[in-house]
């Protein structure tokens, strides 16, 4: 079975299941994509952030394919279809397309490294702390521990607050979604699904707890004036993780989206100057 092609339909079909006018973006933004380099044995399973899609990491992606790595950009649930769709969805269907990603790249690559972007590099250290031995490394790019607007850190309570309403049979009175002020508008919701925000909070917070247990060479990194994401999170997850190998970098940008745009290039920098020590080490 061609897994790839698997996952390409199975984004079609949610694409046309789940279209909004004006809001679903054209279908070059969400579809997974692989970047095969002829002759690599390493492999990149690039994850992009919430209420984004693969075409949000596909500058990082191009930069680290040129460098000889064959790099595979899996499609979270929910994404590249419309809000609507991403307020039905999970943590666990999230991981479960990661999954999905890792058989894809897999079949191509013997030695697989996990890089992620905001809630994708929270999956990306879920899996690694899930799966060590499917890895070789991890490298975290903005990912979410603790977010910068306060309200986004007890977000479950207006989750619960919506339900007691929908109980109450107070509909009108609940608020599913909150308005999103993107970086990227010609890629992201413009609107963010509450729910979506609690399920971050819930997979960051698992994480953290397990990062004691990771052995394997990590590589943290944020943007230095990050509006979404605390100055803490970063120099949080990397006290944390227990391996020998590991690194902590700071991108000078005013944006979150450090994997795009002017910031681009920086990123791309610390992440290719991480991967050989990789080799020297292990």
């Amino acid at each position: 079975m061609d897994l790839a092609a698997a996952e390409l339909r199975r984004f079609e079909l949610d694409r046309a299941r789940y279209f909004v006018e004006g809001e679903t973006k054209p279908a070059e933004v969400g579809r997974p994509y692989l970047l095969e380099a002829p002759g690599a044995t390493t492999g990149i399973l690039l994850i992009h952030g919430l209420m984004a899609a693969p075409l949000e990491v596909r500058e990082l992606a191009e930069g680290l394919h040129a460098a000889g790595y064959t790099v595979y950009a899996p499609r979270l649930d929910g994404h590249g279809t419309s809000a609507a769709d991403l307020a039905g969805r999970c943590r666990a269907e999230w991981r479960a397309a990661v999954e999905r990603g890792y058989s894809v790249l897999s079949r191509h690559c013997s030695r697989i490294i996990v890089v992620g972007f905001s809630t994708g590099a929270g999956l990306a250290l879920d899996q690694a702390v899930r799966h060590p031995e499917r890895y070789a490394a991890v490298v975290s790019i903005s990912a979410p521990l603790v977010f910068a607007n306060p309200f986004s850190n007890v977000i479950g309570v207006a989750c619960l607050a919506n339900r007691l309403l929908k109980l109450a049979g107070l509909e009108r009175f609940s608020r599913d979604f909150a308005t999103n002020h993107p970086d990227n508008p010609d890629i992201n919701y413009r609107r963010c699904p509450l729910k979506s925000l609690h399920q971050v909070g819930i997979l960051m917070r698992g994480v953290y707890f397990k990062l004691g247990g990771l052995n394997m060479p990590a590589l943290i990194v944020q943007g230095d004036g990050d509006p979404k994401v605390a100055p803490l999170s970063g120099p949080a997850l990397y006290r944390r993780i227990a391996s020998r190998t590991k690194r902590f970098a700071l991108i000078e940008c005013r944006q979150h989206g450090i994997v795009r745009g002017a910031a681009a290039p920086a990123t791309l920098k610390v992440v290719l100057d991480f991967l050989p020590e990789i080799d020297a080490n292990f």
